[in-house]
């Protein structure tokens, strides 16, 4: 199937899931995209190809599926709620091309579920992202995708307006963060359309907005030492860098690192560029390390 398709009113959706009792859920993040104009837009942003392999969590009731399956892509729907996944059957229809995983995306935070994991490991070529990602997941889920052996070549994610923006922010402004370094780490990453509240049913409270985000080479540091670097900084962020290495290798020696490094004790970890960043993690590495095996900071601190 390729080329533009239209779905059926959604008020033949909305009283298909009256049928079935389902009511959208906070805790899931189900926002529906309406818009047949957007969902389009979003699948010819994305800059996906005929043949390519795209991941879609959350497919809801298939709106975006659909379109993502008329371009010509092989696509695995991921979707938590197994009505929703009927719906979505039923609209997009299930071939060697579309696939639905019925599942929850996260086996815990710290983890992809295992059925999810298994598609995507045998996934051996460049693959791509494309969702309207439930906001609740959006940080954790995407971190973790990130962190495979094999990530994704790209992802396009519509997203909360507020974690779009700390997904792309850039060193020294507010929305920088844990989670922007880490993302950063394997790459580049900006802002696009921004989709208003009133395109969703139910509505949601905030505005969305898309972030893009494409492979590029990670910085010359082991991938360990530099997210615990990174959870030590920003767990307190307000904390001079200083004070904060120092608790970690002592007061000299941290002086000393900082003052080879040309980085002003002074600073917080939310000015330090990534190549900054990534230079303190590979010298601190072995203590990095020790920190590390003696339990200190989580693997998605933010």
């Amino acid at each position: 199937m390729t080329g533009d398709v239209r779905r059926p009113p959604w008020s033949e959706f909305r009283a298909a899931l009256e049928r079935v009792g389902f009511r959208p859920t906070k805790a899931r993040g189900q926002n529906f995209l309406l818009d047949e104009n957007l969902v389009r837009a979003l699948v010819k942003d994305s800059g996906i190809r005929a043949g390519d392999r795209v991941l879609e969590i959350g497919a809801g009731c298939g709106f975006l599926s659909l379109q993502l399956a008329a371009s010509g892509v092989e696509l695995l729907c991921v979707e938590i709620d197994a009505r929703l996944a009927a719906v979505a059957r039923e609209l997009v229809g299930e071939s060697s091309g579309v696939r639905f995983l019925v599942t929850d995306a996260l086996a815990n935070k710290h983890a992809l579920a295992p059925a999810l994991t298994r598609e995507l490991e045998a996934w051996d070529e460049p693959w791509h992202v494309v969702a309207n990602l439930p906001y609740s997941i959006s940080g954790p889920v995407t971190l973790l995708l990130s962190r495979l052996a094999r990530p994704p070549q790209s992802l396009s994610l519509l997203l909360q307006r507020e974690v779009a923006e700390r997904f792309c922010a850039q060193p020294g402004e507010a929305a920088w963060g844990g989670l922007s370094a880490k993302l950063a780490y394997g790459y580049r990453a900006r802002l696009g359309r921004r989709v208003p509240a009133s395109a969703f049913w139910p509505r949601p409270r905030v505005e969305s907005q898309v972030a893009r985000l494409e492979r590029t080479s990670p910085p010359e540091v082991a991938w360990e030492a530099f997210e615990q670097l990174t959870n030590l900084l920003f767990r307190h962020r307000r904390r001079s860098l200083g004070r904060a290495l120092g608790e970690l290798v002592g007061r000299e020696r941290a002086a000393d690192e900082l003052a080879t490094a040309g980085i002003e004790g002074r600073r917080r970890a939310e000015t330090l560029e990534l190549s900054e960043l990534a230079g303190l993690a590979r010298n601190l590495a072995p203590e990095l390390v020790r920190a590390d095996t003696l339990g200190r900071g989580g693997p998605n601190a933010s």
